[in-house]
């Protein structure tokens, strides 16, 4: 066990993780040049073409230091603030963390809510300043910020570069050197910690675990203790860029398990695994369940495939332990699911993994936050979707989740962010600066405004520089009103949304004037009207497509082509009653981007 060290990677998002990974896995020749590429622990399309990190990975090096072999079990993790779940794990399962800063930017937002996450694990930090090769690279101002966040002396700050691999032997030795060796009793009874799934489709469901104490040898009998289930060993193995069995694993290991467990419902991340003849007395605690906080509706486009959407959603669950969802019917859209993501890139990637891995067309209503509903008799009730809320008669007061908002910024884009966040609800509560030019703003904001286009925007008005990371502070009582979208006096459901009496005129305005130009023209007239309760606030019409009646009915008395027009009215009165309106795909991904 002293030989092993278990470590995750931590940084704000493109700081160069994976590219730094890659670099370590070159240089313990844990890959042969001819499997080397770029971003190699990115294993999904989707991160490769965007360039992200959304699943953490984990994977075994080997490196020789001062002539004894070590073991170094190195957990990647993504930077988005909406995959946070993932890298909560990957801390839970190490000893030690690399501190990652890019020498061109700074500490960012995010930078600095991991290191907290991995502080409060009890994690020893090494700090890192990459990228130092670039020509805009700073890195005694970035090493000065690292200082005084940490605390830390300068000569312990590495410099490093992952594109050209300068600095890579300094991390591996100051892993070896600083990072201490898992703690664990390889005697005790078994006590393993599940950190991540996947699903195989040819063996079931694989485990990723940590051992905790104890030792696990192949065909062993062990149980799940959050489940109670009991299965065999059928095989177990380390993570090197493929799977690796072994016979036997101790205390200190990180690696997997396969024992033919086929629904997704038995295998809980965070879980503990033991013996099932001399069981650990206590699970392995510390773990949280994830809160959502964007809930969206997922329908399938066609009904039949209700069940097959079920099932693809099981499976990503497993892969992605932050998605929950429930079953759900709306009278637009039939039978599909509630789905509560960490945010909205989460529900994007959600959404395309649906579409790539599982071959599903859905449909995605727009996407709101829970709110807290009081009634007249003290009741209170969690609402995720507008069409659950009770009659407006009933209802006493609503309160909405706020957020503590932390954005870091340069000082010259200070005046357009705040008025960002005050068009938002925004309350200043702080503003402090970190150094040099860098400054901290701290907001308390309703996570409503922020959940569709905040992140977008920020980014836009700050040329990319601010970042920003929030976590939920508490539920305030606030002046909401349920807006209705009505197509010919009938409401279609998937499109109400609750927003503040404050927007909802000009959101209902700009919501009608966008359904105008993406509902295709019918043979009759189309009224989209905007509503709060029975108040109609704002209206758009459709005009039908007319065919010219009166073409062939040329000179003579105009009651002729009086006679055919009202028959045309007659036919288009009759075909206004029968008909329906189909609100294109389009349509409900429009009201996010309304801007």
């Amino acid at each position: 066990m002293n030989h092993i060290r278990n470590f995750c990677i931590i940084a704000h998002i493109d700081h160069g993780k994976s590219t730094l990974a890659d670099r370590l896995l070159e240089y313990t020749k844990t890959i042969s040049t001819k499997d080397l590429q770029n971003q190699v622990l990115d294993d999904m399309d989707l991160e490769r073409e965007r360039g992200i990190t959304i699943k953490s990975h984990a994977i075994q090096m080997e490196y020789v230091h001062e002539g004894e072999k070590y073991i170094l079990n190195l957990i990647d993790t993504p930077g988005h603030v909406d995959f946070s779940y993932e890298v909560s794990r990957s801390i839970a399962a190490c000893e030690g963390a690399l501190l990652i800063v890019d020498a061109s930017q700074g500490i960012q937002a995010q930078t600095i809510s991991n290191l907290y996450m991995a502080i409060e694990n009890d994690l020893e930090i090494i700090p890192i300043v990459n990228k130092v090769d670039l020509d805009s690279a700073m890195p005694e101002e970035v090493e000065d910020q690292i200082i005084e966040l940490l605390g830390c002396s300068r000569d312990e700050i590495i410099r490093a570069s992952g594109k050209t691999g300068i600095g890579v032997e300094d991390i591996l030795n100051a892993i070896v050197a600083r990072i201490p060796a898992p703690k664990g009793d390889v005697n005790a009874p078994l006590q393993c910690l599940i950190f991540d799934s996947v699903f195989n489709p040819f063996r079931g469901i694989i485990a990723y675990f940590k051992i905790c104490n104890g030792t696990i040898h192949k065909g062993d009998m062990v149980k799940f203790v959050a489940t109670g289930k009991e299965y065999d060993a059928d095989e177990i193995g380390v993570l090197k860029l493929d799977m690796v069995p072994r016979n036997t694993m101790s205390a200190g290991d990180v690696g997997y398990i396969i024992s033919g467990i086929k629904t997704s419902k038995e295998v809980k991340v965070g879980d503990t695994i033991t013996h099932v003849n001399r069981p650990c007395d206590a699970a392995i605690d510390g773990f949280e369940e994830v809160k959502p906080m964007v809930f969206a509706g997922v329908y399938p486009i066609d009904t039949e495939d209700f069940e097959n959407l079920r099932a693809s959603l099981e499976k990503l669950q497993l892969n992605d332990a932050s998605l929950t969802f429930q079953p759900e019917s709306s009278a637009a859209l039939g039978f599909g699911f509630r789905c509560g993501f960490l945010g909205l890139l989460h529900m994007e990637i959600v959404q395309e993994r649906l579409d790539r891995e599982f071959d599903m067309d859905v449909i995605t209503t727009v996407p709101n936050v829970s709110y807290m509903v009081y009634d007249k008799k003290g009741n209170k009730a969690e609402v995720h979707n507008p069409s659950g809320l009770p009659d407006i008669t009933l209802i006493d007061h609503i309160e909405e989740p706020y957020i503590r908002a932390s954005v870091i910024t340069a000082t010259d884009y200070i005046g357009p962010i705040m008025s960002l966040c005050l068009g938002k609800r925004g309350e200043l509560i702080k503003q402090e600066y970190i150094s040099g030019n860098r400054v901290e703003l701290i907001y308390d904001m309703p996570l409503g405004e922020i959940v569709i286009d905040f992140y977008d925007k920020l980014k836009s008005i700050s040329k990319g520089y601010a970042s920003f990371d929030y976590h939920i502070h508490d539920f305030r009582e606030s002046k909401l009103v349920k807006l209705d979208i009505l197509l010919n006096g009938e409401s279609v459901d998937a499109l109400s949304t609750l927003t503040h009496i404050d927007n909802a005129v000009t959101f209902g305005r700009r919501m009608c004037e966008k359904l105008k130009e993406l509902i295709p023209r019918q043979q009759f007239d189309i009224a989209i009207q905007a509503a709060i309760g029975a108040k109609i606030i704002a209206r758009e019409t459709i005009k039908a497509v007319r065919k010219d009646v009166t073409a062939k009915c040329y000179g003579g008395d105009i009651s002729r082509k009086r006679k055919l027009l009202e028959k045309q009215k007659k036919g288009k009165k009759r075909m206004k009653q029968i008909g329906t309106v189909e609100v294109p795909q389009k349509a409900f991904l429009a009201v996010l981007k309304l801007d």
